[in-house]
């Protein structure tokens, strides 16, 4: 099978390259914007340096592919509020870009990596897919509209498409030095330097963190399960982890002495948020793996702290 990874160089697109490549006819798009070190990928994979709003490069690849995974996208919140016509010319344009190339061939299915910043504040506890969509910012309404685009294609022109919203990922591939990455990027790599995990808040704040491996899982799954086209689902773990639990597994695991350090609480910051997994439970047959403290671990020996 031949299958088109967009953003196949970031963070879910490397490890899906990886579990891809052994039996398939893999093909990367990647601007190279996110710098992830360490991945070697099989020389097998083939990588082109490109953009995805090159409507004749896109329309060049597409035309050889069986499988479309869009994974690539603008991801930094901050980076969309700063310059929100960047965020919404990668997010959306060029979401639109593949599509349209993607409903001029034989597409066996069409897989996009939504994100759970589609839902906004919660209004319910666990989110499940029919929870409004009111993004926060224009990094979760760029994310939707592309969602939207995709199912409109799925309506309009039979499209197989699938939607997945991931929730909080993580992954030993994480890169630290990247001012946009994660809460547990940053607590690692605190550690690591012998610092504190700094909490902004009490450090009661929930959130649903899914290790890769299971978001990489739930993509095979889309791609195989039929009952799956059309569809929107949430990748998470189900269970809410919060912050100031996160942290002190993190000091644990490095078995360092070191204190929670606690900061004022950041304007905006959403207060509880975890999903509800039983869409994708059911349909998909997902089931998370990896509880949180096995994935800390690997994350924890991957960065050597």
């Amino acid at each position: 099978m031949n299958i088109l990874i967009t953003g196949g160089l970031g963070q879910v697109g490397s490890y899906l390259c990886e579990r891809l490549s052994d039996s398939n006819e893999v093909t990367v798009l990647d601007n190279f914007s996110n710098n992830l070190n360490n991945i070697e990928l099989s020389s097998d994979v083939k990588i082109i340096r490109g953009d995805i709003r090159d409507q004749r490069e896109v329309n060049e690849l597409v035309s050889e592919a069986d499988v479309i995974i869009h994974t690539a996208a603008q991801i930094s919140v901050k980076r969309s509020t700063d310059d929100p016509i960047y965020d919404a010319d990668n997010n959306i344009s060029g979401t639109l870009n593949i599509l349209e190339s993607a409903r001029k061939q034989n597409i066996e299915r069409f897989i996009y990596i939504s994100s759970a910043a589609v839902y906004g504040k919660p209004e319910n506890l666990p989110i499940n897919e029919e929870h409004p969509t009111d993004p926060l910012s224009p990094y979760g309404l760029s994310k939707l509209t592309g969602e939207r685009y995709s199912m409109l294609y799925y309506s309009l022109y039979g499209l197989p498409v699938v939607c997945l919203r991931p929730f909080n990922i993580f992954s030993p591939r994480q890169n630290p030095d990247n001012p946009y990455s994660g809460v547990i990027t940053k607590f690692i790599e605190r550690a690591r330097n012998n610092q504190s995990p700094v909490i902004f808040g009490d450090g009661n704040q929930t959130r649903d963190f899914v290790y890769i491996e299971d978001v990489v899982e739930a993509v095979f799954k889309a791609m195989e399960n039929k009952r799956a086209i059309g569809e929107v689902f949430n990748i998470g773990t189900g269970r809410p982890t919060r912050i100031k639990e996160l942290a002190e597994v993190i000091i644990r695991i490095s078995d360092k002495k070191l204190k929670l350090q606690f900061a004022s609480a950041q304007i905006g910051d959403i207060r509880e948020s975890y999903g509800d997994i039983t869409k994708a439970e059911e349909i998909l047959g997902y089931k998370p793996e990896y509880l949180l403290e096995q994935g800390l671990r690997l994350c924890a020996n991957y960065n050597k702290i």
